[in-house]
């Protein structure tokens, strides 16, 4: 928590020396213009109900671009009720700025969303106004690929399935017919109307990945050049750091990002560019009450500005950080600075497996003629560890497998829909792991058992450190989260505290607790608090997205929890319940 005070933090600085200065002058004209063109892609978007193939090929073609299409299809596992979509079709058109100076061995991405209602029309807008203004620029050294996406996150996957000849997640599309160079970086935009106050920038990707800071410093310094208000996670920065509410806002701004990051889903249409390892983050328009206001012509010159400083790279963004937390735009906490807390967490992981070594080796005193006493007490170790370790991880596995594949003879049998089903079936079988038999150690001679739970407790806790250490160092959001509940858990757990309250407290500290917390912490983060009910109804949907998530983009959450953490939690159920 003391990460977020200022004095403690690192100030933002440029590392990559090709994109030091912003001493470009940006001279981006038709905001104007780019707004008209917004509202005449969102007539057509109304008249043909959907994205405007045609309309759109002609206009990019009109602006001198090799214009291209993609389609693509996608049923998923079950219903998705946020979005109210299962068998999902669609189109991605992008059109390539071919560079006049170089190789075309190199590329940049800039996207828009195209989205359903109203939104992001403007973002359409400006994308083909920028298209038409870079076009008579003579300076580009890289392709310049202007996309628009359809279906959000699953056109974006299927349009970068498709540009690095992969297919992870089993989809259906057509194969590029055009392409730039290597991607080098990308932005995604979202402008949902004609003026704003502010530009937030939006960095969590699939996983917990981030890009490059280079990328997020370029935004900043730009918004400082330009003077345009610039947020993270929605919030403006503050300079009353000393003050209880100017560290209160920074510690907020900090722990939002650590839950976003946490929960492993892309938080924009960037969050796929990561895996490719290509530097990408949105830019979201945001229009609130603030007097202060910018057109789009503005917004047009910072991108022009950021696009020109990448076109400048002569090689991948690489030089700054890729593991780091923002308490605000201009200051980070990078992983020197945080890993000491994990550390601290898990070192007690490790005095604790030693602790129980040393018990283990050194049994208590007895005769000399007890000494075959002593091997007999160790040998039904092997047995008594393997059983509920064997078990544990079978309940994890029904947990992974079994929504999924038993969804439909739930929906015959039971009043409900697919996606309640998929969510009714994680809740039954996480609990049904609860009563387990737990006394399988029974099955064994009534010797041992001491040493039994002590070699059991041995296993998990090494289990735990080794689970949460390499969790933490892929995003460490997720492993310092699973941390702060788990080791507690794992310090205290023996078969001779008081089973009732061991009980509940082991429990309230468990995976789907922890979860439950999370979904009303990050409402209250957010500003937006729920009632129990409601906060109850937004957990069932987020178990439903995670899984989802999973099937969908390769989001490594689900799988985490349900074949790791679940089992590794239930081994120490299992020590507390050893008779």
């Amino acid at each position: 928590m003391g990460l977020a005070f200022e004095p403690f933090t690192l100030r933002t600085y440029m590392s990559e020396n090709a994109m030091g200065s912003t001493m470009v002058e940006e001279r981006f004209p038709s905001g104007e213009r780019a707004l008209a063109t917004g509202k005449e892609f969102a007539a057509h978007k109304k008249k043909v109900g959907g994205m405007p193939v045609d309309w759109l090929v002609k206009t990019m073609q009109a602006r001198g671009l090799e214009v291209f299409t993609q389609s693509f299809s996608r049923t998923l596992p079950f219903p998705d009720e946020n979005k109210e979509r299962y068998i999902v079709k669609g189109t991605n058109v992008y059109g390539i700025l071919r560079a006049p100076r170089a190789p075309r061995t190199e590329a940049l991405v800039l996207s828009a969303p195209c989205s359903p209602g109203d939104n992001n029309n403007q973002a359409v807008g400006l994308l083909l106004g920028l298209a038409h203004y870079f076009r008579s620029q003579v300076f580009w050294a890289k392709d310049i690929i202007f996309l628009v996406n359809e279906h959000d996150l699953i056109g974006m996957q299927a349009w970068l399935e498709s540009y690095h000849h992969t297919n992870t997640t089993g989809m259906d599309w057509s194969p590029l017919q055009g392409r730039g160079g290597s991607i080098q970086a990308a932005l995604s935009l979202e402008l949902s109307s004609d003026v704003i106050t502010s530009l937030d920038i939006i960095l969590e990707g699939l996983n917990g990945q981030l890009p490059n800071l280079d990328l997020a410093n370029l935004f900043y310094a730009f918004c400082q050049k330009i003077g345009v208000l610039c947020t993270i996670q929605g919030r403006l920065q503050r300079n009353d750091w000393d003050s209880v509410s100017g560290y209160s806002h920074a510690v907020q701004t900090m722990m939002l990002m650590v839950m976003k990051q946490a929960s492993g889903r892309p938080w924009g249409d960037h969050g796929l560019f990561l895996r490719y390892h290509i530097e990408a983050a949105t830019i979201k328009g945001i229009n609130s009450f603030r007097q202060y206001k910018t057109d789009v012509t503005t917004v047009g010159r910072l991108l022009e500005g950021m696009f020109r400083k990448l076109n400048n790279l002569l090689e991948r963004l690489h030089q700054s950080y890729f593991f780091y937390l923002m308490p605000s735009l201009s200051h980070f906490v990078s992983i020197g600075y945080y890993m000491p807390a994990f550390g601290l967490l898990a070192v007690i992981l490790l005095l604790r497996a030693l602790d129980l070594w040393v018990q283990l080796v050194s049994p208590p005193a007895i005769a000399v003629d007890g000494v075959g006493d002593v091997a007999q007490q160790s040998s039904p170790g092997v047995l008594s560890v393997l059983t509920p370790l064997v078990i544990s991880h079978l309940t994890g596995a029904a947990l992974y497998i079994l929504p999924t594949r038993f969804q439909e003879i739930a929906v015959e049998h039971f009043p409900v829909s697919e996606t309640e089903a998929v969510v009714l079936t994680v809740i039954a079988v996480y609990t049904a792991g609860l009563a387990l038999p737990h006394n399988t150690h029974r099955l064994l001679s009534g010797e041992g058992t001491e040493q039994g739970w002590r070699v059991l407790k041995l296993v998990a806790v090494l289990y735990l450190a080794v689970l949460l250490g390499c969790t933490a160092l892929i995003n460490f959001s997720l492993g310092f989260i699973l941390a702060l509940t788990l080791v507690p858990v794992a310090a205290f757990v023996t078969p001779h505290v008081p089973k009732t309250l061991s009980a509940v407290v082991l429990v309230i500290l468990s995976p789907a607790f922890t979860l439950l917390f999370s979904v009303f912490f990050f409402q209250e983060l957010e500003e937006m608090p729920v009632s129990f009910q409601d906060g109850w109804l937004l957990y069932l949907s987020v178990i439903s997205q995670g899984i989802l998530d999973h099937h969908l983009y390769g989001s490594l959450v689900y799988p985490l929890i349900a074949l790791m953490v679940y089992p590794c939690w239930l081994l120490f159920w299992n020590i507390l319940f050893w008779k």
